[in-house]
């Protein structure tokens, strides 16, 4: 799959229920007043909307996919959701107060995306990039984990929020500095819910249908029964339109 982001619309439903949502305060990390008219781009299922819908009264949600967005029209009805992409968001010039990304920046980490960017951000508005990440060590067992690694090692789909160079177009684009922020926060997931997150990652969503439902039954025998709590760590990354 030449474009691994769109096995996202195979398992919009996993998604949603498995992958873990954002503090509300991560947002009053941002230089931005709660009348603000925001972005969500790449806003998938609706994760950071939600969160943005609470704050701020007007929220626009552009997602490529169709099925993610018809699960973000559902749980944020009160948002504008639009079919579009980073490369050519649906918007007029300095349209909006801030643009909000979440997990999805490492897939449009690129000088066309963040011009698009730019171009819709008011002089002085805010971009900020906001990402989860779980905090080691993992409640789950060894062989579960190893499992995972090994999928992930023979699809070669990795993030990029560990690597600087997906922020390197920010830094060629006219903004401010990079500032950042986190908060710390929990999710407690039962063993169905590990595994439906387990099938919402890309290395998993993307693979022929036999060898993901054989990557689960693997991942679901080496799962016991029980809860897991994480300890998640949300963090913010933000600039200011120059």
């Amino acid at each position: 799959m030449k474009q691994p982001w769109r096995s996202f619309d195979r398992v919009a439903a996993e998604y949603d229920e498995a992958r873990p949502s954002y503090p509300d305060r991560i947002l009053e990390l941002l230089p931005l007043g709660g009348a603000a008219t925001v972005l969500d781009l790449g806003a998938g299922t609706g994760k950071l909307t939600q969160v943005l819908a609470r704050r701020y009264p007007h929220v626009i949600a552009v997602e490529p996919l169709d099925a993610m967005r018809a699960v973000l029209e559902r749980v944020v009805p009160e948002a504008d959701a639009r079919a579009g992409a980073a490369e050519a968001i649906p918007l007029a010039d300095a349209s909006v107060d801030a643009v909000f990304a979440a997990q999805a920046y490492q897939w449009f980490a690129n000088d066309r995306a963040v011009a698009e960017i730019a171009r819709v951000l008011r002089p002085g508005g805010v971009f900020a990039i906001v990402t989860n990440e779980p905090v080691e060590p993992l409640p789950l067992p060894e062989a579960y984990s190893e499992r995972l690694r090994q999928v992930f090692a023979a699809t070669k789909v990795h993030a990029r929020f560990g690597d600087e160079s997906a922020f390197e177009p920010i830094e060629r684009g006219p903004f401010g500095r990079l500032h950042s922020g986190r908060v710390d926060h929990e999710q407690v997931q039962t063993r169905e819910l590990v595994l439906k997150f387990a099938s919402s990652l890309s290395p998993i969503a993307r693979l022929p249908d036999d060898e993901r439902a054989a990557v689960e039954a693997d991942l679901a025998a080496l799962l016991p029964e029980g809860e897991y709590t994480f300890t998640v760590r949300a963090t913010v990354r933000w600039t200011i339109r120059q």
